[in-house]
């Protein structure tokens, strides 16, 4: 199977130059960050970054291939050079309810409809956003050849790192903070072994089979009266920031 090379540096901004020479100055990336993890939210981020020098984020690349701690530095970088961004955390509660792909498009949707000043023109990373009035498209591993889907990618998953860092120390017997909340083996094993929490997604099958599982093993009532806790976690949702610009909305 052939493997495709990664952009050239100059690459990654050849795409906002040939569509800023089309009439649209200001345009935003959107990604997101843990669709197919089985526990956490989802994240989704929108980006414009400036023209020029300024707008070429020293070390920027899809975050999927930068390190925990040049993504922490480029993240710092794009947060201060940023014409406009946004980050939008949905809860599991929600993406238990309406599904994932739903909310994401909706969490992309949010992202960019938030940023201040609003871009002219959005490139989305795969998935096609309707509902946006600017002209938008959709591109195909976009936060491999497009800086502001880049940077989406990397204000996406940086912050939706630190999210699962704060659940582990609510939930710390599940490793959040190595696997982020996908599935591996240790999560799959903390699983059968914990059951599933409140930040476990439930349309997931392996949780739903954990669940199943956990409730084999709970201990029968007796007496036919008074109900049994065994310190089952708390199942309201849990409440996130929208982040627009650094400001907690």
């Amino acid at each position: 199977m052939a493997v495709r090379p990664a952009p050239a540096p100059d690459d990654l901004w050849s795409m906002e130059g040939a569509i800023r020479r089309r009439g649209f100055s200001a345009i935003a990336g959107a990604d997101e960050a843990g669709r197919g993890a089985c526990a956490g939210p989802l994240v989704a981020a929108a980006c414009v970054l400036p023209p020029g020098r300024r707008g070429r984020v020293p070390g920027l690349a899809d975050s999927k291939l930068l390190t925990p701690a040049s993504r922490e530095r480029v993240y710092a970088e794009i947060v201060d050079r940023a014409v406009a961004w946004s980050v939008i955390a949905i809860p599991v509660p929600d993406l238990d309810e309406r599904g994932m792909h739903v909310t994401n498009i909706e969490a992309l949707r949010r992202a960019v409809s938030v940023l201040d000043p609003g871009p002219h023109y959005v490139l989305t990373d795969g998935f096609p956003v309707s509902g946006l009035v600017q002209p938008t498209l959709a591109v195909w591993k976009g936060d491999r050849v497009a800086a502001c889907v880049a940077a989406a990618s990397v204000l996406a998953k940086v912050t939706r790192d630190r999210i699962m860092l704060d659940l582990h120390e609510r939930f710390p017997e599940y490793g959040f903070d190595v696997h982020k909340g996908y599935i591996t083996d240790v999560h799959s094993a903390a699983l059968d072994r914990h059951g599933p929490c409140s930040e476990h997604r439930m349309r997931f099958v392996n949780v739903a089979r954990a669940s199943a599982l956990r409730a084999t093993r709970a201990p029968r009532l007796s007496g036919g009266g008074g109900m049994h806790d065994d310190g089952a976690v708390s199942t309201q949702p849990t409440d996130f920031p929208v982040l627009v610009g650094g400001v907690e909305q």
